[in-house]
């Protein structure tokens, strides 16, 4: 009997359809009853409160439209932005979706930082060559000053 509960809680507790196509917070269908004056229980269910939303992208640089949960649009506006948001949240909390956004954001920041470092050190060799140069100029100068 123990088996069967646990079965029935992992499929109340496993991801519906519509979360995995969007960002949900790990919220889920909830179920239970509708009870009157009469006390004649009849089942139900609750569904998450899903709105459409278009969120920027700093990292993408573009906007992204999303099904989400209006607690983790909050979420969102409290940890500063989507990118961070899909960054510090939990994978098992993302979706299906959200991780995907995710794996998109984490390789835009590797071409970043790559073009970054790429840029540093260019300048640090035009830095060194222009050093060396001037360093040249002004040995060669006072050599010739000495004769």
């Amino acid at each position: 009997m123990l088996s069967s509960t646990s079965s029935i809680v992992q499929l109340a507790r496993a991801p519906f359809k519509r979360a995995q196509r969007g960002l949900f917070g790990g919220k889920h269908i909830q179920f239970g009853n509708n009870v009157p004056f009469s006390k004649t229980k009849t089942r139900r269910t609750w569904l998450p409160n899903v709105q459409t939303k278009r969120l920027f992208s700093e990292t993408l640089n573009d906007w992204i439209r999303l099904n989400m949960t209006t607690s983790v649009i909050r979420t969102v506006d409290k940890k500063g932005g989507l990118d961070r948001y899909l960054l510090e949240t939990r994978p098992d909390l993302l979706g299906d979706k959200g991780v995907e956004l995710r794996g998109k954001i984490v390789e835009a920041l590797k071409v970043k930082q790559a073009k970054k470092a790429m840029s540093n050190f260019v300048q640090m060799q035009e830095k060194n060559s222009s050093t060396l140069s001037t360093a040249t100029t002004t040995s060669s100068s006072q050599t010739g000053a000495a004769l």
